[in-house]
């Protein structure tokens, strides 16, 4: 695939999660809910999450802020819904590794579903808080260290 195809299809992804969020909506009943800012660019994200025994029955966010923020957002809320909680904090940190260059498994950028083209954002550093923003917020409220 040629790379001005493939800058498309990133722009496409990005976009249509961020003008068509999955899962963006307060959670009433959560088990347990985080809200992260991040004061370099304004980002301000909250996420909900009801467990059940052992796993994510139910994961959603509110807030604003730039289109990756917002795009990676819905993209974790796919990516982690239904997962036991080990797995949801792995597949969290598997996406920090993704965001920062460091080469996944195909196995692990699968878990990862939409959110695997976002390891381009490697590239730009400055990016990158935006984009781990909710990833942070749903590792914290499953209980996973934060690092």
């Amino acid at each position: 695939m040629s790379l001005n195809k493939l800058n498309q299809l990133y722009l496409a992804v990005v976009m249509d999660h961020a003008n068509h969020p999955h899962h963006k909506s307060s959670l009433p009943d959560a088990t347990k809910s985080v809200e992260l800012h991040n004061v370099s660019c304004g980002d301000d994200i909250r996420v909900f999450i009801k467990t059940k025994a052992d796993w994510i029955e139910e994961i959603s966010f509110t807030g604003n802020g730039c289109t990756i923020s917002q795009a990676s957002a819905s993209m974790m809320t796919d990516a982690l819904k239904d997962l036991t909680i080990p797995v949801a904090i792995k597949t969290c940190d598997d996406f920090f590794q993704l965001t920062m260059g460091k080469t996944l498994t195909s196995k692990a950028k699968k878990a990862l579903g939409d959110a695997a083209i976002l390891g381009s954002l490697a590239e730009f550093p400055a990016r990158i808080k935006c984009a781990t923003l909710a990833w942070h917020a749903a590792k914290e409220a499953v209980g996973g260290e934060i690092k």
